[in-house]
């Protein structure tokens, strides 16, 4: 692999680990409105949301992995821009967790499974 630093790569399998969590979540919460309350007019919104979430973070993780394979076939070292674009992705995926488990437990609480 080129270059890079143990804290990065520890950041990396941590977030990754963190959006996977946090996606399933998203994906259960959504199984649960469903099946108790089905897809109603009161249920859209949360639906919706959680949607939404998957598909950000289902992008965020396949983004970073994309990334990590290309670092760890680039030898001897990576491209900067690549590593500039994985500390960006890490960014932009950290946020998008922080942003999604607020919406999670928005979205319990306007369905009444809080």
């Amino acid at each position: 692999m080129a270059k890079i630093s143990d804290e990065i790569l520890t950041r990396v399998l941590g977030l990754q680990k963190q959006l996977l969590i946090v996606l399933d979540q998203a994906k259960d919460l959504e199984y649960k409105i469903v099946e108790q309350f089905g897809e109603t007019e009161e249920t859209i919104t949360a639906l919706e949301a959680l949607d939404n979430i998957t598909e950000r973070l289902r992008n965020a993780y396949t983004r970073i992995q994309t990334l990590m394979l290309r670092i760890a076939e680039a030898q001897p070292n990576a491209d900067v821009n690549t590593l500039q674009l994985l500390e960006k992705s890490i960014e932009q995926a950290e946020a998008n967790l922080a942003a999604s488990q607020a919406t999670i437990i928005e979205s319990k609480g306007d369905v009444g499974l809080l």
